[in-house]
């Protein structure tokens, strides 16, 4: 299945993202990647510490893993944006699921774009796994 096919399977929905839209138009967007066994929820409460003017439109969007047995944790289902394999410094990596959780992201990043906000003015971050998503994704 070529990309543009698999993007377009992908809605994004309340069911796979928190969606915070400003009180004014959006000019920028945050899209924030939460960590191993979390969702989009854990970190929406950070938005009023970063104490943005209301001026600056900026929305953010908090997308949920997909839910996947983790195998380092005993294959025990949880939202995860790629399976760890193993636990060493020399481990295997799940390509397929690390690409596929960039691809997503590109794709949120993509519909930004299209509803007008400036690539410049989208900003990516992550923490632990999704942290790694997001470097990913951006290098990509």
């Amino acid at each position: 299945m070529e990309r543009s096919e698999v993007a377009a399977m992908r809605h994004e929905t309340e069911e796979t993202r928190v969606l915070v839209e400003p009180e004014i138009e959006a000019k920028a967007c945050v899209i924030w990647l939460h960590g191993l066994g979390a969702d989009g929820y854990d970190f929406q409460p950070i938005i009023p510490y970063l104490k943005l003017p209301a001026d600056l439109g900026v929305r953010f969007i908090f997308p949920h893993a997909d839910v996947m047995p983790v195998t380092v944790n005993g294959g025990m289902p949880m939202r995860a944006w790629y399976d760890i394999l193993e636990m060493n410094i020399d481990r295997k990596v799940d390509k397929a699921s690390l690409l596929a959780s960039s691809e997503r992201i590109a794709d949120l990043i993509n519909a930004q774009v299209a509803e007008g906000i400036s690539a410049d003015q989208i900003v990516l971050a992550g923490f632990s796994q999704g942290g790694a998503v997001a470097y990913h994704a951006a290098l990509c």
